[in-house]
């Protein structure tokens, strides 16, 4: 087991926080916690490598080439599964060439991360209003332009905004969320 590992209950392993991170900072472990989620049960190392596969060379599972798939299942079996299955994020039976999901949750935690092209969202919201409380003053003082109308109607633009914006939130975070329907977003900028 890592050296990074944090102290164990009796029944519970936990992952510390520096090993989470270096386990999520290589792609193909990502999308195999990322497809082991999605499925929720067993996979093969060659189905699981035939799909990673098909995720980096963005192409269909049944495209994949034998070269494009040998070198994934090779870095799977010999590298990113043996440090998953030590972390107990994954179970891997390399006798049997079987992956089953671990102790997930440890991971999960970690990945409610904000690209370097967006904006967090505690600064956003803190942005946003401030912009609505400066649109009702003024339009409070009856400030032209923004007289022009009624408090009722800034009011319910002010609260489509906040809406609009929870929408979006709600959108990312399910694309972006382990296993999730299709292929893994990754960070741009990442590996």
């Amino acid at each position: 087991m890592s050296q990074a590992r944090t102290t164990q209950t009796t029944d519970e392993s936990t992952v510390s926080r520096e090993e989470v991170f270096d386990l999520l900072s290589n792609s193909r472990r990502r999308h195999t916690l990322h497809y082991l989620r999605r499925e929720e049960r067993p996979v093969e190392l060659r189905e699981l490598s035939e799909q990673l596969s098909a995720w980096e060379n963005d192409v269909a599972p049944g495209a994949v080439t034998h070269k494009q798939r040998k070198r994934v299942y090779t870095a799977l079996r010999q590298t990113h599964l043996p440090r998953l299955d030590d972390a107990d994020v994954i179970e891997y039976d390399a006798n049997r060439g079987v992956v089953e999901p671990g102790n997930l949750e440890d991971v999960e935690l970690y990945l409610d991360v904000v690209p370097e092209n967006e904006i967090k969202r505690s600064e956003y919201y803190l942005g946003l209003s401030a912009v609505a409380a400066a649109l009702l003053t003024v339009a409070w003082l009856e400030v032209v332009p923004f007289d022009a109308f009624p408090m009722g109607t800034w009011t319910a633009l002010i609260v489509a905004a906040f809406a609009l914006s929870a929408a979006t939130d709600v959108y990312y975070d399910r694309v972006r969320r382990l296993g999730h329907d299709g292929p893994p977003r990754d960070i741009e900028g990442s590996d």
